[in-house]
């Protein structure tokens, strides 16, 4: 049923640009729980969360695809959605990210791409640093705290 879901929202999340990350279908008591994330560069807006939902809740009331009741969650992905796919990187180029070592450490700076060897990042000295992809556990998007408090 998930692979049906997303060749549901996949053309409504198209025609308003955005990409579809993740659909997964929950929940086994009265009321299923159908979950849609989605993101694109700058981030998604409420009122295109909305259009998607909405899209998506018409089509699939008239294929009756749950029996019952469903709630459906259309949103994007947090600061700790994890960075693994050339889509992810691009997406979030320039973002500052944290990648999280095998050997405990972590290392921060602006998302500069990847490739099949190394993820790319510039610190805030503007200085390169390449960290070898097989090293890094855990990638997602943080707070360069010292640019915010620069900023004030």
């Amino acid at each position: 049923m998930e692979a049906r879901i997303v060749e549901l929202v996949t053309p409504i999340a198209r025609e308003l640009g955005v990409e579809v990350l993740k659909v997964r279908l929950g929940g086994g008591g009265r009321t299923r729980l159908v979950q849609i994330i989605v993101d694109r560069r700058g981030g998604v807006d409420s009122d295109t969360l909305e259009r998607i939902s909405r899209g998506l809740s018409l089509q699939m009331d008239a294929e009756d695809m749950i029996p019952g009741a469903y709630r459906l969650e259309v949103s994007s992905p947090g600061f700790d959605w994890p960075l693994v796919t050339p889509a992810d990187y691009a997406r979030y180029e320039g973002d500052w990210l944290k990648v999280d070592m095998a050997d405990g450490r972590s290392v921060e700076g602006y998302n500069r791409g990847w490739d099949a060897a190394s993820i790319r990042l510039e610190g805030t000295d503007g200085m390169d640093v390449s960290v070898p992809r097989q090293e890094a556990v855990r990638v997602v998007r943080a707070i360069n705290w010292k640019d915010v408090s620069r900023s004030k």
